[in-house]
């Protein structure tokens, strides 16, 4: 199925994904070659709040045919890091009298994804029993985490079990540029080709 997504109803995604989720073929990892079972689940940023909503009700409807699924919220998770790490205060205290660039540099360097993020989705993923990952937060973390280092700091660890990241713009492959993250529709400059678009899977 290549689709074009922004013209398809959520109910219509919903049954899409459902669909292919819920299948042994993709539960098993089937036809993935030796690639990591990454899958990028494209939508328009206006589209946030109901995609929000679909996911939530497809790890509901998921877990009704007993396929778990452990949702991860970046923003959320990266919280509870700087939280973690007793400088959660001390963030919003500086945020008023730092620039933005600074603000930016001291994030990406508590949250960066190699040393501190995915070693936090690691410990979730090894106490937690689940079938599929939701990663979903893309939008709210920019700038600070970009999704392709995430995806790349992740392939050694969740390489086990089907992730998919709801993201927030556009998955685009083209043969002059490769595949790219196209963030908002705006910000072309995330290369990663590793992931499938779960809207170009077969149920």
């Amino acid at each position: 199925m290549t689709a074009d997504v922004a013209r398809m109803s959520m109910q219509d995604r919903f049954q899409h994904l459902f669909a292919v989720i819920s299948g042994q073929r993709f539960l098993s990892k089937q036809g993935l070659g030796n690639e990591v079972p990454f899958f990028i689940c494209p939508f328009k940023p206006e589209e946030a709040v109901d995609m929000e909503r679909l996911q939530h009700q497809l790890a509901n409807r998921l877990e009704q045919v007993g396929v778990r699924v452990l949702e991860i919220n970046l923003y959320d998770l990266s919280i509870e890091i700087l939280k973690d790490r007793d400088v959660w205060t001390q963030i919003l205290e500086m945020e008023e009298s730092v620039s933005k660039e600074q603000l930016k540099e001291l994030l990406q360097g508590v949250l960066d994804p190699e040393a501190h993020l995915v070693p936090a989705i690691a410990t979730k993923l090894a106490s937690t029993d689940f079938e599929v990952l939701f990663l979903s937060g893309v939008g709210e973390v920019f700038p600070y985490i970009r999704s392709h280092n995430v995806l790349n700091n992740l392939q050694s660890t969740a390489k086990e079990k089907p992730t998919i990241m709801f993201f927030p713009g556009a998955y685009t492959h083209s043969l002059e540029s490769g595949a790219s993250l196209d963030l908002f529709g705006k910000l072309h400059d995330d290369k990663y080709y590793r992931a499938f678009n779960i809207f170009h899977c077969e149920p």
